[in-house]
């Protein structure tokens, strides 16, 4: 049913790849994640999420620099040992805080990555505008509902984005300490699509329709893909999950390989949250972005 319209999708969406570790350890952890863009000018649209991430990496990188930096020049008479320690708890450094990440926009631009990030107050939608690339890598580029009347409870929805990490030209290297992309191991990560139909609609303040509920949940990674229908027009954005206790709780005995097994089973129904096209369409308007309507 979705065949032609993933196909349309395809054309506009484009993966995050992200690399990360935490302090004091050499274990990389790879991620993904989605935004689709709107326009030939560089516009792209994802969640709020998933753009503080990529702010946020800055800021954690520059950590790193000024930590190795001030461990170079320890006070007169304090051991190099007792001054990393110090170090480590002026700067907030445990073994859970995050202390590499490197995000890689595929498939978007060829030349210099350049970008401003424009993120909602409220609600989990943000805009990224790169700048001054000598190429956009896209071509094709979405058309957004005009007539969202029919987004109700019954309508089938579609999302794509990249939801599994299954690249893997990435290494850490021992002498540098640090992570780092490489030219070897695969590069891409294959989309994936999830339907689902349509069963509440999710408000904000002041009963304000913000979203929908899909009977069917999103994926990690799929965040900032596109919501659309069987002609590939947007409905919305996929931007969370939701888990309903279906208060099924079960603890039975059963029988596994000729043994008795006590099974504990506590069910929950995972849904998706889509953000809503009006509120897409509302904030790119809010920020001078144009896009195509139909």
């Amino acid at each position: 049913m979705f065949v032609q319209a993933i196909e349309t999708a395809i054309n506009f969406t484009r993966p995050i790849h992200t690399i990360s570790r935490t302090y004091g350890s050499t274990l990389i952890q790879a991620g993904a994640s989605s935004l689709f863009f709107v326009n030939n000018e560089g516009w792209a649209l994802t969640c709020r999420h998933v753009a503080k991430q990529i702010a946020i990496s800055h800021k954690v990188l520059a950590r790193k620099r000024t930590f190795e930096k001030e461990q170079l020049s320890p006070p007169a008479g304090k051991s190099k040992k007792k001054w990393k320690r110090e170090l480590e708890k002026k700067h907030n450094l445990t073994h859970s805080e995050t202390y590499e990440i490197y995000n890689s926009f595929m498939n978007c631009l060829e030349g210099r990555l350049n970008a401003d990030i424009k993120i909602h107050k409220e609600i989990d939608v943000a805009l990224i505008h790169f700048k001054n690339y000598s190429k956009l890598l896209c071509d094709k580029f979405p058309v957004f509902i005009r007539d969202d009347s029919f987004i109700k409870p019954g309508k089938s929805v579609c999302r794509l984005g990249y939801p599994f990490a299954e690249f893997t030209n990435y290494e850490y290297n021992k002498d540098e300490d640090k992570i780092k992309w490489t030219t070897e191991g695969r590069r891409d990560t294959p989309f994936f699509p999830v339907d689902g139909m349509i069963t509440r609609r999710l408000l904000g303040k002041e009963n304000k329709v913000i979203g929908f509920e899909l009977s069917t949940p999103g994926l990690r990674g799929q965040s900032g893909g596109p919501a659309f229908d069987v002609d590939g027009r947007i409905l919305g954005m996929q931007a969370a999950t939701g888990h309903l206790d279906m208060n099924f709780d079960i603890e039975q005995d059963v029988f596994r390989a000729g043994k008795k097994k006590n099974v504990k089973d506590y069910a929950f129904l995972h849904v998706g949250h889509c953000i809503h096209v009006a509120i897409l369409k509302e904030f790119m308007t809010e920020n001078g972005v144009n896009f195509i309507e139909e």
